[in-house]
């Protein structure tokens, strides 16, 4: 298998791995992007392509297809912000996030959904957001030609193919899955990073793009402030990292441009644009950060699942995502299953635990990830800095919130026991294996709604540099360009004004997509 960008530097692509570097360096170029995941690259190509020079800084390193050892033990502190570890300030919501060349599309499961319209509509009325599905469809298409986006043809593993089986029997809304993929062969690792090429992430498709187009890649490097003065960002100090990532303040690397692009993410923009101090006349910026928090209900059933083995995702409901009476919406998947992923969020102590360790392979999960940001009561969460200037995301768990929880734990549990399963545990600390729904539905209504005792996690960090028409309601403006500083874009889940109550990749595949357009027209003119 083809390491695209190795391959690529050893026939001449600019790459340089910043914790190599022994002295103060300055570069120069017309675009200083900040990250290489979905947004990052997008635009990187893009911009790349147009015949602008491009430097792409990346604070993970470079890993490649044959790097990828489908073991987590050696993914997770290689390929995630902080070693897969990363929770919110309170430690009550697990973030997987990724840390390495590609961004989170190097280690997502590939679900690639449209933006929903109702979310479409809820940005309209409330920040003045003229996207809709139709204007948005050009760019909708472009990305899924271009990353290999169909629904997923063959059927699905058993862990998804029980979420199926449950809506069937229950009548409730169910999709098949559409994947940026292309000779996928349904190992099930997606998240350990793709051994394969299969998965179509920025690592093996825009950026490889980019950089035969003259782009620079810089990775292990972190971006530490913009120095801008009278509505101008004059450069970007940053420094390598360690072995363990973390900044390494010896060295300085400086960057000129005409052009800045941040896309660090919904945790390192906001991060990035606090400890540079920008213009903040909104007081938005860090603020309204949404996770899709989410729960997990477990089931075993006499057939043996295998949920490692397969497409990790393939299966979705939308049967509650926009319910009618103002409670908090969510949306049914399962992920992958593996066996430090599991054992990490699974309940129980000691022999409990291990009871269920033994039944790995008879064990189905399924997640509710909950639509945060369409309610007062749901405001999501506060990017902070740390007194070494790095960033914890505050997300406070509000009763609507808690509503939600329980009303997910209830959906879930009725549809695995639909599905066939012979008990269900809702993860939660208080929870034991429930062996009829009947028993499930009054013990899951006594269940403590509180932090610590329910497991919530989340892969999807969305806001804190919020797009608004209306720069008081707002980080950015609706083609992604700082309200305040006028050679600054910010193109990453961050300009998300919500979350999305689908999975984010697809979002801002099109959203970047459509901004650069704009920012070429502009620059041609």
């Amino acid at each position: 298998m083809k390491n695209l960008i190795a391959d690529g530097v050893a026939a001449g692509w600019s790459y340089l791995d910043a914790s190599t570097l022994t002295a103060d360096k300055q570069f120069e170029a017309d675009v200083v992007i900040v990250g290489s995941g979905a947004g990052g690259a997008m635009a990187a190509e893009q911009l790349s392509l147009a015949g602008l020079k491009v430097i792409i800084l990346e604070m993970g390193a470079l890993y490649e297809g044959k790097d990828f050892q489908q073991q987590e033990r050696w993914a997770y502190p290689a390929l995630y912000q902080d070693g897969a570890g990363r929770k919110t300030l309170d430690q009550s919501i697990g973030i997987l996030q990724g840390r390495t060349v590609g961004g989170s599309t190097t280690v997502n499961w590939t679900t690639s959904i449209r933006t929903p319209e109702k979310t479409l509509e809820y940005w309209r009325a409330e920040f003045g957001c003229d996207f809709s599905s139709d204007n948005l469809a050009p760019y909708f298409q472009q990305a899924e030609q271009r990353l290999n986006i169909h629904p997923w043809p063959v059927p699905p593993n058993a862990n998804n193919d029980k979420l199926k089986q449950g809506c069937e029997a229950l009548s409730w809304q169910y999709t098949v899955i559409n994947r940026n993929v292309s000779g996928c062969a349904n190992l099930g690792y997606c998240g350990m990073g793709c051994p394969i090429n299969a998965k179509q992430s920025m690592l093996v498709s825009t950026i490889p793009s980019a950089m035969q187009a003259g782009a620079m890649l810089i990775s292990r490097v972190s971006a530490r402030e913009l120095k801008w003065q009278n509505g101008q960002i004059q450069s970007l100090v940053a420094v390598p990292v360690d072995p363990y990532f973390q900044p390494d303040f010896k060295l300085k690397l400086s960057f000129k441009a005409k052009y800045y692009i941040v896309a660090a993410g919904a945790i390192g923009s906001p991060a990035l644009l606090l400890r540079s101090k920008v213009p903040n006349p909104s007081g938005r910026l860090g603020k309204h950060t949404y996770l899709h928090p989410s729960v997990i209900s477990g089931a075993l059933f006499d057939e043996v699942i295998a949920g490692h083995s397969g497409a990790p995702q393939s299966i979705y409901s939308d049967q509650f995502v926009w319910p009618s009476n103002g409670q908090m919406g969510f949306k049914l998947e399962v992920p992958p299953l593996h066996p430090v992923l599991m054992a990490t969020k699974l309940t129980g102590l000691a022999q409990s635990h291990a009871a269920l360790m033994q039944h790995f392979n008879q064990l189905q999960v399924v997640i509710a990830l909950l639509r945060d940001g369409f309610h007062s009561d749901s405001q999501g969460g506060t990017v902070l800095l740390s007194d070494q200037g790095e960033p914890m995301l505050d997300y406070p768990l509000s009763d609507y919130l808690w509503q939600g929880v329980q009303d997910a734990y209830l959906a879930m549990a009725e549809l695995q026991f639909a599905a066939g399963a012979k008990s269900v545990l809702p993860v939660h600390q208080d929870a034991v294996l429930y062996s009829s729904w009947t028993q499930a539905r009054e013990a899951i209504k006594a269940l403590p709604l509180q932090k610590y005792r329910a497991t919530l996690a989340s892969a999807h960090v969305m806001g804190g540099c919020n797009m608004s028409a209306n720069p008081g309601k707002g980080v950015v403006n609706l083609q992604g360009r700082h309200h305040q500083l006028e050679n600054l874009s910010v193109f990453d889940g961050s300009v998300l004004p919500s979350s999305l109550g689908a999975n984010p990749q697809l979002t801002i595949y099109a959203l970047v997509s459509s901004f650069t357009e704009k920012l070429l027209a502009e620059w041609s003119a």
